[in-house]
């Protein structure tokens, strides 16, 4: 796996999937410590802190943005037109990893500023590939 498009879309696919990981850890621990119930929980974390609402949140927009963002790269890859996703694709891994980051650590004013210009990045960057995909 050489292209930066596979590389990147693997990696988007491996975030989404450690923000599950990191969300079903602190569910386990808190049903071990018997703080909630196993059938306790909803699906956005509403009952739970606000930090567990924010993880939901945050790998909720990363299953959201997966068949956009993803789906242009799958369409890249599968069409071996990589030359259109390969010059962009770190840089809307990055952008979509800060745009987690943030939604995590801060819902401040500046920080969902900053996180609403992680996701323009990449909603800019998925614009090109699909204006570049279907030009030919």
């Amino acid at each position: 796996m050489n292209s930066p498009t596979a590389i990147a879309l693997t990696a988007f696919i491996a975030w989404s999937l450690a923000l599950l990981v990191l969300m079903e850890i602190i569910r386990s621990w808190l049903v071990l410590a018997r703080k909630v119930a196993a059938n306790g929980f909803v699906p956005d974390n509403a009952n739970l802190s606000p930090f567990m609402q924010r993880l939901a949140r945050a790998h909720a927009n990363c299953l959201e943005g997966l068949p956009v963002f993803g789906g242009l790269m799958v369409v890249a890859l599968l069409a071996r037109r990589t030359a259109v996703t390969d010059p962009l694709a770190y840089l809307l891994l990055v952008a979509r990893i800060a745009q987690s980051t943030i939604h995590l650590v801060s819902v401040s004013a500046r920080a969902v500023t900053l996180r609403f210009t992680a996701f323009a990045v990449q909603v800019g960057i998925a614009v090109v590939w699909s204006y570049r995909l279907l030009a030919g």
